[in-house]
C-alpha cells in the first residue's frame, strides 16, 4: 500500500485524523486540508464505503474541496471534511456520535463539523454534547441554523438561473427543462424552487419511489438513474455524489449546461477540459453550492461572539454566487482556462497555495 502523501488525492493535508473507538465501534476519517483562512470547516458523511479505501479518497477529495468552496466565498474558514464509516446494517448509535464527537473535540478548534449526507440535525446534537465546534443546531426564528441543506439548494437554485442567464440567454425559468440527479435533502428541495419558477423536471434518485412522488407533486417526468444524464434538456443538474462526470458520461450529456449540488462532480480535473470541449457550461460545484456552509459559518461565528445569525445575512452572502459564477464564465471565455480552472486558480491562491 502506498503511504498516505502518495496517494492520487493527497494535496499537502494538513491533518488526516483515523478515528477508532472499540466500545462504541466507531470508525471515522477526518482530514484538514487547509487552515490557512481559519478553522476548517466542512461537514461529516456517514457512508457505508465498499472498502476502507474509497473512504480516504472521499475525505481527501471533500475537504480540498472544503478549502476551496469556504475560500471562494469569502468565508473566514478552512477546509475539512470527516467520514464515519458506517457497517453493512448502516448502525449509528448515540454512543457513535459521542464518541466522534470526542474526536473533533481533541484537535483543539482546528475543525468544525456539522451535516451532510446520512447526518441529521439530530446526530449534531449528539455529537454537541461533546464538543462546542459544532454547527448546523436546532435555530429559532429567524435565526440561521439547523440543516444547511435548504441553503445550498437555495444558492444552486440562483447558480442555475445565473446558468440559463449566461448561456441561453434567457431571464426566465419558465419552460427550461432541468433535469435533476438526486431529489434528497438539497435536490429536492431545489426541484420544488425551480418548479415554482416555472421550469420543467425531469427527476432521478435511487429511491424510486421518492422520485416519482416529487415528480406526481410538481407535476414533472422521472427517468431511471442509469438514463438521467443522458436526458435531453436544458440543465443537467447533478445534486447525489461526485465523480459522475467522465469520459463515456460527458460523452452521453444532452445538456448544454451543468449546474448542481453534488461535490467533486469532476472525476479528474481534466473532465473540466472535456466539458468545455464539448461546448458546456459548468458551473464549479464547489463554487454554486455554498449556501450550506456559508449557512453554517454565520451560524458558528456568531456562536463564538454569544450572538445569533440573522438569516437575512446568511442569503445576502448566498445571493452573491451567481456574479462570482458569471465572473468565473467570463474570465474562463477571456483566457482561454476552463471555468474549473479558472475557479481552482482562484481558490489556490485565496489559500496561500497559487
Amino acid at each position: 500500500m502506498s503511504a498516505m502523501w502518495d496517494l492520487p488525492d493527497y494535496d499537502d493535508h494538513e491533518i488526516v485524523h483515523f478515528i477508532r473507538d472499540i466500545d462504541s465501534g466507531l470508525s471515522a476519517i477526518i482530514a484538514l486540508h487547509s487552515t490557512h483562512l481559519g478553522p476548517a470547516g466542512g461537514g461529516t458523511r456517514f457512508w457505508h464505503y465498499a472498502d476502507k479505501m474509497g473512504a480516504v479518497k472521499d475525505v481527501l477529495r471533500l475537504s480540498r474541496g472544503m478549502s476551496y468552496k469556504n475560500a471562494m466565498a469569502g468565508l473566514p474558514m478552512g477546509g475539512g471534511k470527516a467520514v464515519i464509516l458506517a457497517d453493512d446494517s448502516r448502525t449509528k448509535t448515540p454512543e457513535m456520535l459521542e464518541a466522534f464527537g470526542r474526536a473533533v473535540e481533541g484537535l483543539g478548534g482546528k475543525y468544525v463539523t456539522a451535516e451532510d449526507v446520512g447526518i441529521s440535525v439530530a446526530d449534531m446534537l449528539e455529537v454537541a454534547k461533546q464538543t462546542s465546534y459544532v454547527s448546523g443546531l436546532p435555530a429559532q426564528g429567524d435565526h440561521a441554523g439547523g440543516d444547511p441543506g435548504p441553503f445550498t439548494a437555495f444558492g444552486i437554485f440562483l447558480g442555475i438561473r445565473a446558468a440559463v442567464r449566461h448561456k441561453l440567454d434567457r431571464d426566465s425559468m419558465d419552460g427550461v427543462h432541468v433535469a435533476i440527479q438526486g431529489t434528497g435533502s438539497v435536490g429536492g428541495r431545489l426541484a420544488r424552487l425551480l418548479a415554482e419558477d416555472g421550469a420543467k423536471l425531469t427527476l432521478a434518485d435511487i429511491n424510486d419511489d421518492a422520485a416519482n412522488d416529487l415528480a406526481a407533486e410538481l407535476g414533472g417526468e422521472t427517468a431511471s438513474t442509469d438514463e438521467i444524464m443522458g436526458v435531453d434538456c436544458d440543465v443537467f443538474s447533478p445534486n447525489a455524489l461526485g465523480g459522475i462526470l467522465d469520459d463515456a458520461s460527458i460523452a452521453a450529456l444532452q445538456a448544454p449546461i451543468v449546474a448542481g449540488g453534488a461535490n467533486n462532480q469532476l472525476a479528474r480535473p481534466e473532465h473540466g477540459r472535456v466539458l468545455a470541449e464539448r461546448d458546456i457550461l459548468y458551473a464549479p460545484d464547489y463554487v454554486i453550492n455554498a449556501g450550506g456552509i456559508i449557512s453554517v459559518a454565520h451560524e458558528y461565528f456568531a456562536k463564538t461572539e454569544g450572538r445569533e445569525a440573522d438569516v437575512s445575512d446568511v442569503r445576502e452572502r448566498i445571493g452573491e454566487i451567481p456574479d462570482r459564477l458569471v465572473s468565473i464564465w467570463e474570465e474562463a471565455k477571456d483566457s482561454g482556462l476552463t471555468s474549473a480552472e479558472v475557479a481552482d486558480k482562484r481558490a489556490q491562491t485565496l489559500i496561500g497555495r497559487g
